[in-house]
């Protein structure tokens, strides 16, 4: 038999705390459904995300059979949710705000996997770890781009092969030396680092820098826009002129033939 869909309900729920109270009760209300029933399994089916607003659609047909899909918050605020923190690095290429575990990483792996284009617990939880490292979020203590890489190179095959995943991967020359590259890469500005920590003087001098810079790029950023919406506002101006004179100017022939035809 085809689902015939008579009400299709989407509300933002904060995980296991839904209520027969609104919105739930006033959009159910009137299709005379069981709510308490309803309020029951979307607790049920969210309290693995307590503390956040969770997004919930509930179907129901001609017969009253109801259909609950429970919708995943973003993967960035289940790691920061899972970190303890509000949000992540203003800079997360220089600065880290948190750290997650791997099995922390696992969990969020597991939360997330139905709503990931990945078909393996690993494969998503590589994934995870992208998004850590764009929230400035190290990774069992190091740059989660770090642990990327030596998930790679098999650093981290027993830690697969024990929650039954491939714990081995090829990777071609190419990965390889690109793999090389970013770790000397790494390596120069953790040193770099070190060396500014040990002469204040100097990373001042370099944090002015940076700061000047970041301001002249904003400053000719802004002064282009500017120019972008002058130079529109001006072609703007110079078509509403063209417009004009179109008018006048195809009214000259016909002005022309009147004058012909009177003095013939």
């Amino acid at each position: 038999m085809r689902f015939f869909e008579v009400a299709d309900i989407s509300v933002l729920i904060e995980a296991g705390k839904a209520t027969a109270a609104a919105p739930l009760g006033s959009a159910l209300g009137p299709l005379g459904v069981n709510i308490g029933e309803i309020v029951s399994e979307i607790n049920e089916k969210t309290k693995g995300y307590t503390g956040m607003k969770v997004p919930v659609k509930i179907s129901i047909d001609s017969s009253k059979n109801v259909e609950i899909s429970i919708g995943s918050p973003p993967t960035s605020a289940l790691i920061k949710k899972e970190a303890g923190i509000q949000k992540g690095s203003d800079n997360p290429k220089v600065n880290s705000v948190a750290n997650l575990t791997m099995d922390q990483v696992k969990k969020v792996a597991e939360m997330k996997i139905d709503n990931l284009s990945s078909h393996s617990i690993k494969s998503a939880m590589k994934e995870i770890i992208g998004t850590c490292n764009s929230l400035g979020v190290t990774v069992d203590g190091k740059p989660a781009k770090k642990v990327q890489r030596e998930i790679r190179h098999g650093e981290y095959s027993s830690y697969f092969e024990s929650i039954g995943e491939k714990g081995t991967e090829e990777i071609s020359e190419k990965e390889a030396k690109k793999d090389a590259m970013e770790e000397r890469d790494e390596e120069a500005k953790a040193a770099r680092k070190e060396y500014l920590e040990k002469h204040p003087e100097l990373k001042k001098e370099e944090e002015e820098a940076e700061a000047a810079e970041k301001a002249e790029a904003e400053g000719g950023e802004k002064a282009e826009a500017a120019e972008k919406v002058e130079g529109e506002a001006k072609a703007g101006e110079e078509g509403g002129e063209n417009a004009e004179k179109k008018p006048k100017e195809g009214g000259k022939p016909e002005a022309a033939q009147e004058q012909k035809k009177g003095e013939q």
